[in-house]
């Protein structure tokens, strides 16, 4: 067959156009003539390796050996080429072979075998030494008939002899015999032999140390034999890291590689796909100017294995750059480089290109074209290719039909895809892993359920397991949207198969619980057969967890109501998980009753546990029940984690419970909690009221040291902290630093004004009206209700009347706030036809009085010396719904009080002590 040599230019490299100049093989005479062939890996439908028309080529290790310059060395090639001397030896070679088979098995207690027999030549006399090997207890040496007469050749030909026949341990007790002899002295033969054994044993430290040795003995006379040796070993072992070590020892000795060196490195860097090891191997060879034929080759297909067709296509102009003759491998890898990068245009020339080069049609090229097309969805051009193979006189193989599937099956065709499945089968061929799934997806796509049930037999029949065949089946329905499907396909043995295999059975349920079957999943459960407890308990957590994720918790309560009618035992975690699906319900009775339940079971809670019961009561709202289980936490000696702890302070706040909130903070301290920026937020807001204003003013200032960003509620709470404090130096300096790092809001306006208002300083509360609006923020309706408390209880009723007008103008409605403070502004000056107005207003505007409100009005009522309608508000009050409160009692008492109805006041000052003691009774 014709060889080739490529003559792509890189410079000026056109993928279309091949000129290929036929040229005799010529290999460097120091190299092998064989090199190690590599496994091309086109696609798992098409791979070189698995078809007997393309012979692979490789490398004997005797070949790893040879040297031709080295004249002292032995090798194994050259004693198994020479006739041994038939006064050396007592049998002729082609008799070895038959002594060693007939006295290969003895039984123990039978008679000893002995087999060959060497003569020594001496002073031109002839002397028999024995019988040199036994077969008891296997091949091994005689020792007895052995001694320091026998000469290199004969101690090599015994230890190659031993090594043939599997005696690896005996070959190494023979090389300690032949130390101990003198017979290892510039005896590199011997050394390769036991490299070879110590390489299959995988002991490389022995081999480093023999390594060792022959570097000592011979220096730079030592060629590659002995490395390629070991990189041989590593070769058949998969080590590349080991293979590379040798190779840059090698290197580092300053020893010339071979060309079965590069074969055999560069085929190990494919097997792993080692593309850095590659890329240095193969740059040495070019280095040495060593052409490796299969090199080349293993370069290509790694670099097209991994997607770097740049760099594949390099090698490829490499290759015509340093004269390499193109054999049938090659050729083949060049076409597999551009099928899978998709430039099937260049792709066909190769094609045209071998064959014009003399090579005879092969159907791996056929294959790998086919591939191509499929990958591309050009099946137009793959039937074309798969209708011309018996034009040449080849016929369609086991890959090629399954390429075609594979092909069609991509382009969602599948008609003709079903067809090239059955065709496959009906010529006795099987369809490969990817064909079945390729069908399957296919089925599940276009509703065949009864071909589904015949592929998942055909899976069956090929050796498939139960559980692989059902991620496949669940995928592929899984895929098309059709999982509802998937119940009726599992009959028969699979059912059985997943009820005795929990695995099986809990991918299937958790399957059917992600796509709603969950009627389907609950009948599985009740009919499984095996039996494990804790696999149960954590597979039914998986299922309501799952349901709760995905928001199906109405599926969670089935799942949990299966398992609660078979398992009489609560579990902590499903306990905990259905407590937090109730609360999202809002059904807080159900999952307290599982508090309950699992509380008088005995289980003993954990932090998580228990932050979980209090978040049900805190979105139940009942904050006297969380502060009940924190105290039970408490009582069982369990610290809260940081998430229970912002819990805990937040509750706290919200029941105004400042010494609780005083204690948590110091034990926070004392604890030695890491610190986070959101714990820092949440204790200065909730710990506002109940922490000196030193203490938080030095945890703020430790927040912002350690680079912690307050939120804008943080940020505000301090303000009002320092306001209502009167530290109106520290509330400007944090407002400064508010604007410059954007922290401000108008919350934090109001609160600065309301400070100002609180202490009649109406100037700087002003001055930040003014500011407010050069900010761009509106002046808000909190802003404007201080000016008009602050105004209205210092008697200035022109300033008050001044920002009620300018109230109007920017359309800023009022609140009950407003209207409150009207209300009590109007009725201290007395002013009742005001007051009228205002409630009128008040009532117009659809809000109607508060609590507040009433109270207010009783007060002002109580000035202008209208006792009776006083009174008339109270039954107005609780008319519409409004019940007294102390507040409430207290203005009407002042009012008959201040109007002398002291009779009048008495009994309601009584009857408001009733009350009061009423409520504490209940």
């Amino acid at each position: 067959m014709a060889s080739q040599r490529l003559s792509i230019s890189v410079e000026t490299f056109d993928s279309t156009k091949f000129d290929f100049a036929v040229y005799p093989l010529q290999l460097n005479s120091q190299s092998s003539s064989v090199a190690i062939s590599s496994c091309i890996c086109l696609t798992r439908a098409c791979k070189i390796t698995s078809l007997s028309r393309v012979r692979p080529v490789k490398v004997s290790r005797i070949e790893t050996q040879f040297s031709d310059d080295f004249s002292d060395s032995w090798t194994a090639q050259s004693l198994r080429n020479q006739r041994i001397d038939v006064n050396l030896c007592g049998e002729k070679p082609d008799d070895e072979c038959n002594v060693e088979k007939k006295h290969r098995v003895v039984k123990k207690g039978t008679k000893r075998y002995v087999g060959l027999k060497l003569s020594d030549k001496r002073n031109g006399g002839s002397r028999k030494r024995g019988n040199l090997f036994v077969y008891d207890n296997g091949f091994d040496v005689n020792y007895s008939a052995v001694g320091p007469e026998l000469s290199l050749e004969q101690c090599n030909y015994i230890l190659e002899r031993i090594e043939r026949n599997n005696g690896d341990t005996k070959a190494l007790s023979f090389f300690d015999w032949m130390r101990k002899n003198g017979k290892l002295k510039r005896n590199l033969g011997a050394y390769v032999v036991v490299l070879r054994v110590l390489g299959r044993r995988e002991d490389w430290d022995s081999a480093e140390g023999l390594v060792e040795e022959l570097c000592d003995s011979y220096g730079s006379e030592l060629d590659f034999q002995v490395f390629n040796t070991l990189i041989y070993a590593c070769s058949k072992k998969c080590h590349a890291d080991l293979g590379s070590k040798w190779f840059r020892k090698m290197l580092g000795l300053g020893i010339r590689p071979n060309v079965a060196t590069f074969g055999m490195l560069l085929g190990l860097y494919r097997k792993g796909w080692n593309v850095e090891e590659a890329k240095f191997a193969f740059a040495k060879m070019r280095s040495f100017r060593i052409i490796c034929e299969s090199a080349y080759s293993a370069m290509i297909t790694i670099y097209t294995r991994l997607s770097l067709y740049e760099k594949a296509e390099e090698v490829i102009g490499l290759m015509k750059e340093d004269g390499v003759v193109l054999n049938v491998e090659n050729w083949l890898v060049l076409l597999n480089a551009y099928s899978q990068q998709g430039k099937l245009k260049e792709a066909e020339q190769v094609l045209v290109s071998m064959r014009e080069a003399g090579f005879s049609p092969n159907i791996v090229a056929f294959n790998t074209l086919i591939t191509g097309y499929g990958k591309a969805s050009n099946m137009i051009a793959a039937q074309d290719m798969f209708m011309s193979i018996p034009n040449v006189g080849l016929e369609p193989d086991e890959t090629t039909y399954c390429s075609m599937v594979e092909g069609w099956g991509r382009a969602g065709n599948y008609k003709v895809a079903k067809w090239y499945y059955e065709e496959l089968k009906r010529l006795g061929f099987k369809p490969n892993s990817s064909n079945l799934c390729t069908i399957l997806n296919l089925q599940a796509k276009y509703g065949d359920e009864e071909g589904a049930l015949r592929t998942l037999d055909d899976m069956l029949k090929m050796g498939c397991q139960y559980s692989s065949i059902l991620g496949t089946l669940l995928k592929a329905y899984e895929r098309a949207g059709r999982v509802c499907k998937v119940p009726a396909l599992l009959k028969d043995s699979f059912y059985q198969h997943v009820l005795v295999n929990q695995t099986s059975c809990s991918i299937l349920v958790m399957a059917y619980v992600k796509h709603s079957l969950v009627d389907d999943a609950i009948k599985i459960l009740g009919d499984k057969k095996w039996i494990d407890p804790i696999f149960e308990d954590n597979l039914y957590h998986l299922l309501i967890c799952s349901c709760k994720e995905l928001g199906h918790f109405e599926n969670a309560v089935k799942v949990y109501t299966q398992m609660i009618n078979t398992v009489d035992r609560p579990n902590l975690h499903i306990s905990c998980s259905m407590i937090d699906i109730y609360s999202a319900m809002g059904q807080f009775a159900k999952g307290e009753r599982i508090y309950l339940k699992l509380k008088s079971s005995g289980v003993a809670l954990d932090v998580i546990a228990f932050s979980i019961v209090v978040r049900m009561y805190v979105k139940a709202g009942s904050l006297r029940d969380a502060c009940s289980v924190l105290e039970t936490m408490e009582q069982q000696g369990i610290a809260p984690d940081i998430y229970l702890l912002r819990d805990m302070l937040r509750i706290y706040q919200q029941c105004d419970m400042t010494d609780n909130l005083k204690d948590l903070y110091y034990k926070v301290l004392r604890n030695g909690v890491v610190w986070d920026e959101e714990l820092y937020n949440c204790v200065i807001n909730c710990c506002a009221r109940a922490l000196p204003v030193d203490e938080l003013s030095t945890l703020f200032k430790e927040m912002l040291q350690r680079g912690f960003t307050p939120n804008t509620i943080t940020f505000n709470v301090m303000l009002d902290v320092y306001g209502k404090s009167k530290l109106f130096k520290k509330a400007k300096d944090l407002l400064l630093m508010g604007k410059e790092q954007g922290w401000i809001d108008v919350i934090s306006y109001n609160t600065v004004i309301a400070a100002y208002s609180r202490v009649k300083d109406f100037q700087n509360m002003t001055t930040y009206v003014r500011n407010m609006e050069f900010d761009g923020f509106s002046v808000s309706l909190e802003a404007y209700n201080c000016m008009l408390d602050a105004y209205g209880k210092e008697g200035q009723m022109k300033k008050f009347r001044s920002v009620l007008q300018r109230m109007k103008e920017s359309s800023c409605a009022s609140d009950h706030y407003t209207y409150n403070i009207m209300i009590n502004i109007y009725g201290n000056q007395g002013w009742i036809d005001e007051v009228a107005d205002v409630l009128k207003e008040l009532r117009e505007c659809g809000m109607g009085p508060d609590l507040y409100s009433y109270n207010t009005l009783i007060k002002a009522y109580g000035i202008a010396g209208m006792v009776e309608e006083a009174v008339d508000l109270i039954r107005e009050m609780r008319a519409n719904g409004i019940e007294p409160d102390r507040i409430t009692y207290r203005n009407l008492i002042k009012a008959l009080q201040r109007n002398d109805e002291y009779f009048e006041a008495v009994k309601w000052s009584l009857w408001m002590k009733q009350m009061e003691l009423e409520i504490k009774q209940k």
